[in-house]
């Protein structure tokens, strides 16, 4: 059940894609949008690891370090091949999988997670990642993230170039349509993204507790590192939020309203109901 919602939801960013297109730009905007959604899935299918990767300076790491020697334990635990192991020089407390299958996978973590952490608590963040990576969650977020981003391109290029001007490529085009597109398909993109988000975080916090064989590291480690980011905040790009354990902002304002990860409470919560059914 949940694998058709996040098809269905994938297919409605595909559709607004095209939709935006065709609004802003008619006939040719339609053809033009629905090119750059396949362009952007099979570009995000390919290289979306090595971009984010960089994005955040992550430095890989061997079989000497901590980190590694902690992934390697638990990815033979999970059944999985061994992923790339990266740290990244943040002092905010986070951490992320990315990669296109499980064959392809790289598990990343900030400095300032391993600091914080125990042991136990760090056993079940990385647990939570490879459950992403089991249930290949990574290329269906990134899927996710890339169309949300084409959608907000449009909207915004629309915003800029396709209200009230006055091209031939542009006419017959409703002023009103562009307009209201241009408003409201970015909003419409974000709630899904956030949607299939929210769904595939609380299923890999499930499964990282089934990895370690407890739920209580992860539910401890969820906690403290919800209190750590709020005043270590991360200079994450918006886009890439999803991505991490825990959203990486402070919660603050707007980011607190339109959240791509589930209220850390309600995270907990579930753990601890799982935690009663063992």
């Amino acid at each position: 059940m949940s694998g058709m919602k996040t098809a269905i939801l994938l297919a409605a960013l595909s559709g607004l894609v095209i939709l935006a297109g065709g609004a802003i730009g008619g006939q040719q905007g339609l053809v033009l949008a629905f090119g750059l959604a396949l362009v952007m899935n099979v570009g995000s299918y390919w290289f979306s690891d090595k971009i984010v990767l960089r994005m955040y300076r992550a430095t890989e790491v061997g079989a000497g370090h901590p980190l590694y020697q902690t992934v390697h334990r638990l990815a033979q635990k999970a059944g999985l091949p061994m992923p790339k192991v990266y740290v990244i020089p943040d002092a905010s407390p986070n951490a992320f999988a990315t990669g296109r299958d499980p064959n392809h996978a790289a598990v990343a973590a900030t400095e300032g997670i391993m600091r914080l952490l125990s042991p136990a608590e760090l056993d079940g963040v990385i647990a939570h990642e490879l459950a992403h990576v089991k249930h290949r969650d990574i290329l269906i977020s990134t899927v996710a993230a890339t169309l949300a981003a084409a959608i907000m391109f449009i909207g915004r290029s629309a915003m800029w170039f396709g209200v009230g001007g006055s091209r031939d490529d542009r006419q017959g085009s409703n002023p009103l349509a562009v307009l209201a597109m241009a408003l409201l398909a970015p909003f419409a993109a974000m709630l899904i993204q956030m949607a299939i988000s929210r769904q595939r975080e609380f299923a890999a916090d499930r499964g990282g507790a089934e990895i370690v064989g407890s739920p209580m590291g992860l539910a401890t480690a969820l906690r403290r590192i919800d209190s750590a980011v709020k005043q270590i905040p991360m200079d994450a790009n918006p886009a890439t939020a999803h991505m991490f354990i825990m959203q990486p902002f402070s919660g603050r304002g707007l980011m607190g309203l339109f959240s791509s990860h589930p209220p850390t409470e309600e995270r907990v919560k579930a753990l601890m109901e799982l935690q009663r059914g063992i």
